[in-house]
């Protein structure tokens, strides 16, 4: 099925974004990347939902894979992404989609569904529940170590010197192979987040060599200087927006081996129902031993719960 999936680049605001499509459906699915992912991280949930009836569309991020950099990318927010979905749907005629965000890409995915509700049939994230940019969002990081990938990143140079002793396709391998476990990632003093990771350790079994080579590929091309300024380095500014409810269908997967579940407080926003102070009627589903990239490592079963729920809700 792979091959049915087609590839073009698409103009919006000025850049050329590489976009991903499969399904013909008149209900529209678009997928939004974390990192260290790419459109390809959504493989088996493109083809699911293609096979149900939807157009399933994944892109990669502006300065991401294929897609073209802003002129400007240290001037960039998350508020970027949002004006590059919307624009995406408008380039393709799309009145309202279905939004699915992982990782980072769960924060366009808020922003878009707060700013643009009228646009957004639904929204399903998986690892990060509601949540906005700005102090808010990094208050918890700095009760963490400076250690914590995340301080690490956001520092100017740092992460581009840690990430500059390795060939990419090295610096995917252990991220994923790093973030896949259920501890957060800190380093010592001493050390940089690369240092972490044992070479003795094997991929994950859910992620193949092959897999590894796509990601490289597509990482060689781009290089990781935009990843690092959206989201890490711009997470702290914040998107204006208050007293925000989102009333559409909502959907929240967790893995509950997930390390984001480490974060201070954020077990307890989830479990204790807090996040549905944003988002009234979320749907909370845990998966038991679901990790970080849930939807590579457990595909069938995200598969049958995004489609269940765009079921449910008539979409």
């Amino acid at each position: 099925m792979m091959e049915k999936i087609q590839h073009s680049h698409v103009e919006v605001k000025g850049l050329k974004l590489h976009v991903a499509e499969i399904g013909i459906g008149s209900k529209a699915v678009v997928f939004l990347h974390g990192f260290p992912e790419i459109w390809y991280t959504w493989r088996h949930q493109m083809i699911a939902v293609a096979n149900a009836g939807y157009r399933a569309i994944a892109f990669d991020f502006r300065g991401y894979g294929l897609s073209q950099h802003p002129l400007h990318p240290e001037k960039e927010t998350l508020i970027d992404l949002v004006n590059e979905i919307v624009g995406l749907l408008d380039a393709l005629n799309i009145s309202k989609a279905v939004l699915v965000g992982k990782d980072f890409g769960a924060f366009p995915g808020h922003l878009t569904t707060a700013m643009h509700q009228e646009r957004v049939a639904a929204i399903i994230t998986l690892g990060i529940p509601f949540m906005l940019p700005g102090p808010l969002a990094v208050e918890g990081h700095l009760l963490l170590p400076k250690g914590f990938y995340i301080n690490r990143w956001r520092e100017p140079g740092r992460a581009e010197a840690d990430f500059g002793r390795f060939p990419v396709k090295s610096v995917i391998r252990n991220i994923y192979t790093l973030f896949s476990k259920s501890e957060l990632p800190i380093a010592p003093d001493d050390k940089e987040i690369m240092d972490l990771f044992d070479p003795s350790t094997p991929l994950p079994p859910w992620f193949s060599e092959e897999d590894l080579e796509t990601y490289a590929s597509l990482y060689e091309k781009s290089g990781f200087s935009y990843a690092l300024q959206v989201p890490y380095r711009c997470m702290n500014v914040d998107a204006g927006l208050s007293d925000v409810k989102v009333t559409i269908p909502a959907l929240l997967i967790m893995g509950e081996k997930d390390y984001v579940y480490k974060f201070p407080g954020m077990e307890d926003y989830i479990r204790s129902g807090a996040v549905k102070n944003f988002v009234p009627g979320l749907e909370i589903v845990h998966i038991p031993e679901g990790s970080h990239f849930v939807h590579e490592q457990m595909p069938e079963k995200v598969n049958q719960l995004i489609i269940e729920f765009l079921h449910k809700q008539s979409i």
